[in-house]
């Protein structure tokens, strides 16, 4: 039994539902947010609940937005004929950080997951294939997760734009920088091997 006072064993448990988020690291988050002043604390919870209020998916992409079509989507020097769909908008994040990837994106806002319940109507699948039929895309380059789910969704995804006649490609992976092969599985070696490419 806690000996916590209700509210800061509620604030703890709300904390520790994040992802990446231990019992721990909850419990060092609420005792950190007791500590911070009136005015703070307010600012912080004002801040939840304005993020919440005003950002929605963007109308073309479904990244996040507080705008009705996002940056990248309105941007005049993206190309707009390069599509990369990834499945939660902080891979978008991942991609840009790299500074190599000019196009544009779509968020499926999840993967392909049969164990979870989560089949092809339930992620944002249909609005690619509406931008696709539009007739303006030259390539689909899938950036899901190498995992079970993320193949999945990759290849189903891949079936269903055949039709379309636009180019689908994936990402390449495989032995990340600075490892030893003795450590790699059967999978990451088989991806690295497919995935070759020549050496300039």
């Amino acid at each position: 039994m806690s000996n916590l006072p209700n509210a800061l064993e509620v604030l703890v448990e709300k904390f520790a539902a994040l992802p990446g988020i231990g019992q721990k690291s909850a419990q060092r988050l609420a005792f950190h947010l007791l500590s911070l002043s009136d005015e703070d604390a307010a600012s912080f919870a004002d801040a939840i609940v304005d993020a919440k209020r005003s950002i929605h998916f963007c109308a073309v992409c479904q990244n996040y937005t507080d705008a009705e079509i996002c940056p990248i989507c309105s941007s005049p020097r993206r190309d707009e004929r390069v599509i990369c769909v990834v499945a939660d908008p902080k891979d978008v994040a991942a991609i840009e950080r790299a500074h190599e990837f000019n196009g544009h994106y779509h968020v499926l806002h999840g993967v392909i997951s049969p164990m979870k319940r989560i089949g092809p109507d339930d992620i944002k699948i249909k609005e690619l294939v509406d931008r696709v039929a539009s007739g303006n895309v030259d390539e689909i380059i899938m950036a899901t997760n190498p995992d079970t789910e993320g193949e999945t969704t990759a290849k189903y995804i891949s079936r269903l734009l055949k039709p379309f006649g636009v180019k689908v490609t994936r990402l390449a992976s495989g032995i990340p920088v600075g490892a030893d092969l003795e450590f790699a599985d059967d999978a990451t070696l088989m991806r690295a091997l497919e995935g070759r490419s020549e050496m300039l």
